[in-house]
């Protein structure tokens, strides 16, 4: 798994640092917008729209531009309709993806799916042909340098996770998704505080890459993470660690 999460960690950290800032704070209101179509536009009462908030918060969006995008999802300004679609697909390696996509033009978009799978040794699969690979839980990302590994895992279990791994400097808890805001506040009760937290399509298992496919895979996910519909996208790539400390390089 460590490969996999270190990607994700990567992924975190170019989205806000480099020149596709603006391309992020798009993604980001368009998932406060549907959040706040589907459960209402008080994050007290939306876990998904808090979540969504406290992202775009960490991002420095400005509030207004998060009122705007909640006002939108709630009919209180005229805005587009987006629709969510999962799409699923096989790339180098035998590496399972599943991409999660807000969309206003779904023909579009699966157009442009198939053409970057195409272009990177990848196709797009048909529904329900790799999300049997995944699992979607909460996972809470806690720096290991701050706490002891024991006692933050014991909050953890006490706060109700399911389970916690360490990888690459960071605690990585894990928690169904009806335990998700829980565990959050069980931790800061303990005096925890995390870096990240995010839903997620976790593999069940892991597909070991080499170096040479992981330069390949990290082409793909960077490139298919580029696409403005593209939320998210999560793969079962056990990534070659010295490959990708090139990529982050």
């Amino acid at each position: 798994m460590s490969g996999h999460s270190k990607w994700s960690q990567i992924k975190r950290k170019k989205s806000i640092t480099d020149a596709k800032r603006g391309a992020a704070f798009t993604k980001l209101i368009r998932e406060i917008t549907v959040a706040a179509r589907n459960g209402g536009g008080d994050p007290n009462f939306n876990p998904r729209l808090r979540l969504a908030v406290d992202t775009a918060k960490a991002a420095n969006m400005p509030a207004d531009n998060i009122d705007r995008a909640i006002k939108k999802g709630t009919g209180e300004l005229e805005g587009v309709h987006y629709e969510e679609i999962a799409y699923e697909g096989y790339g180098p390696a035998g590496v399972a993806f599943f991409i999660d996509v807000v969309t206003d033009n779904a023909n579009r978009t699966v157009s442009e799916l198939r053409y970057v799978l195409s272009r990177n040794a990848g196709t797009l699969g048909t529904t329900g042909s790799v999300a049997w690979q995944f699992e979607r839980l909460g996972q809470i990302y806690i720096d290991a340098q701050r706490y002891d590994e024991d006692s933050t895992l014991e909050a953890a279990l006490d706060a109700g996770a399911s389970d916690m791994v360490s990888e690459d400097g960071a605690y990585v808890v894990s928690t169904d998704l009806p335990s998700f805001h829980a565990v959050q506040q069980g931790l800061k009760k303990h005096g925890i505080e995390f870096d990240h937290a995010e839903v997620a399509m976790v593999p069940k298992a892991t597909v070991k890459v080499t170096a040479h496919d992981t330069h390949k895979v990290v082409r793909l996910l960077e490139a298919l993470e580029e696409l403005e519909d593209v939320q998210r996208v999560y793969s079962n790539a056990d990534l070659d660690e010295a490959a990708l400390a090139e990529a982050e390089a």
